[in-house]
C-alpha cells in the first residue's frame, strides 16, 4: 500500500512560472512549445497521477506505450519513412524533460526505453531490418531495448565477454548481460557480442539484433533500490542462433556503434536529471509554503530559502550546460572530442544536482520526505542509477579528461 500524503502532495503542485523550463527564442521554437505543451498535459493525464502506484505495483500497463506513440512522442527523430518525425535535439530534450514530470524515473527509463535501445538499427540495420522493425515500435506494438552491460564489465564496454560466432548464415550467441532496462518484456534487444574471440579490448566486437522470443534467451527479473516501475533484467544467451542479417553494421567494427549511442543517452539523461531536481525544488517550495512551525512557515525561515536558492542555482547551471550543448550539437559547433567531453561534463553536473535537490527537498520536507508517495522520496532513491547507469560519474571524468588531452 502507499504511505500517507499530505493533500498539497497529491498530484502534480501548480507550476510557479520562474521555475518553468526557459523557452529562449535561440533554443525553442513556437513549434517546440506546442509540443511541450501537449506533451506536459499527456503527463499530467496520463502519468502522474498513476505514477505512485504503479511504482508499488513494480511496473505500468503496456498500453502506455500504444497512447505515447499515438501523441508522436516514440517517433521523434525517426524517419518519417518508418513512422517518425524528423526532429532537432531540443525535441529530444523536451521529452526527457516532460516524461520526467512525473517524477518517477521507472516510468520514463522503460517508455522511453526505444530511445536507446533502436537508434542502432535505425542507422546501421539493413533496410529490411528497419523496415520490419522500426515501425512497430514507434507505435507502440513492440518495445526495443538495449543489452550492453555485463556481470563482469560494468562502464566498461571493451571488456564484455558475450560471444557470437559465425555458423552458416547464422550467429550462435553466449553469455549473459545485466541491468537490461526493458528486459523482462522487450520484444527486440540490441546487444554487444564479441564475434572475434582472439580480440581483446575495442575490437572485435558487433552489435545484433536478437528478439526477445529467441531459443536460448532466458530473462531474470531484477529487484533494485528505485526505478520500481521499470522492468529490469539479467538476461541468459545459451546457444542462441541469430540471423546473420540482423548484424548492425560492420562486423568486427561495433564498438564505435556503442559508443555514439552512449552520446545521446546521457545528453537525455542530463535533461532528465535536471527535471528530477526540478520536481524536487517545486516540491519542497511548496511544503515549506504551507508548513507552519513555532508559528511560521518554513519558506519565511532564512536556512530554508537558502536552501532553496542553492537547489534553483544548481539546476540553472546544469541546464544552461545541457542547452548549451544542445545548441552546439545542433549548429556544429565545436569538434568532436570538445563535444563529448561536455557531453560528460553536463551528465556530471546535472545527476549532481538531482542528487543535492533530492537530498534537501527531503530534508525540508522533513519526515513527510522519508515517506512512500512523495516524489523526492522516490527520486531520492533514484539518484544513484542516475550517476551510474549509461556511464559513471567516474568514468565520465576520465573519458573527459581524455578528449581534452588533459
Amino acid at each position: 500500500m502507499r504511505g500517507p500524503q499530505p493533500p498539497r502532495l497529491r498530484g502534480f503542485p501548480p507550476l510557479s512560472p520562474m521555475f518553468d523550463f526557459p523557452s529562449a527564442p535561440h533554443y525553442f521554437t513556437a513549434e517546440h512549445d506546442a509540443f511541450r505543451e501537449a506533451l506536459r498535459d499527456f503527463v499530467a493525464r496520463e502519468i502522474t497521477p498513476f505514477a505512485a502506484d504503479w511504482d508499488e505495483a513494480e511496473g505500468f500497463p503496456r498500453e502506455l506505450y500504444r497512447k505515447a506513440a499515438d501523441l508522436g512522442v516514440l517517433g521523434v527523430g525517426y524517419d518519417e519513412a518508418y513512422g517518425g518525425t524528423p526532429a532537432d535535439v531540443f525535441y529530444h530534450l523536451i521529452v526527457s524533460e516532460e516524461i520526467a514530470r512525473c517524477g518517477a524515473g521507472g516510468v520514463g527509463a522503460s517508455l522511453l526505453s526505444h530511445t536507446i535501445g533502436l537508434p542502432p538499427v535505425a542507422r546501421f540495420g539493413s533496410e529490411a531490418l528497419k523496415q520490419r522493425i522500426i515501425p512497430e515500435v514507434l507505435r507502440g506494438e513492440k518495445i526495443a531495448a538495449l543489452a550492453v552491460t555485463e556481470p563482469s564489465g560494468g562502464s566498461d564496454v571493451a571488456a564484455l565477454k558475450t560471444t557470437a560466432v559465425r555458423d552458416g548464415d547464422h550467429y550462435v550467441v553466449n553469455g549473459e548481460k545485466v541491468f537490461i532496462t526493458s528486459g523482462m518484456r522487450a520484444d527486440y534487444f540490441t546487444v554487444a557480442v564479441r564475434t572475434d574471440p582472439a580480440s581483446k579490448g575495442a575490437s572485435g566486437i558487433s552489435a545484433l539484433l536478437i528478439e526477445g522470443d529467441a531459443a536460448g534467451l532466458s530473462r531474470t527479473a531484477l529487484k533494485k533500490m528505485g526505478w520500481w516501475a521499470s522492468d529490469t533484467a539479467h538476461l541468459r544467451f545459451d546457444n542462441v542462433r541469430v540471423p546473420a542479417s540482423q548484424l548492425l553494421g560492420v562486423e568486427h567494427q561495433g564498438f564505435k556503434v556503442f559508443m555514439n549511442n552512449f552520446n545521446s543517452e546521457r545528453l537525455g539523461m542530463s535533461a532528465q536529471a535536471c527535471a528530477y531536481a526540478q520536481v524536487c525544488l517545486e516540491e519542497a517550495l511548496d511544503w515549506a509554503r504551507e508548513r507552519k512551525t513555532f508559528g511560521m512557515s518554513l519558506s519565511e525561515r532564512q536556512v530554508i530559502r537558502h536552501k532553496l536558492v542553492d537547489m534553483y542555482a544548481r539546476i540553472d547551471a546544469a541546464r544552461s550546460l545541457i542547452y548549451d550543448l544542445a545548441w552546439r550539437l545542433r549548429e556544429g559547433v565545436g569538434d568532436a572530442n570538445e563535444l563529448v567531453a561536455r557531453t560528460c561534463m553536463a551528465k556530471i553536473l546535472s545527476t549532481q544536482a538531482m542528487q543535492f535537490c533530492a537530498d534537501q527537498a527531503v530534508q525540508i520536507l522533513g519526515g513527510m520526505g522519508f515517506m512512500r508517495g512523495t516524489r523526492s522520496e522516490r527520486i531520492y532513491r533514484e539518484v544513484k542509477v542516475m550517476m551510474i547507469g549509461g556511464g559513471s560519474e567516474e568514468i565520465m571524468k576520465d573519458l573527459s579528461a581524455r578528449q581534452l588531452g588533459f
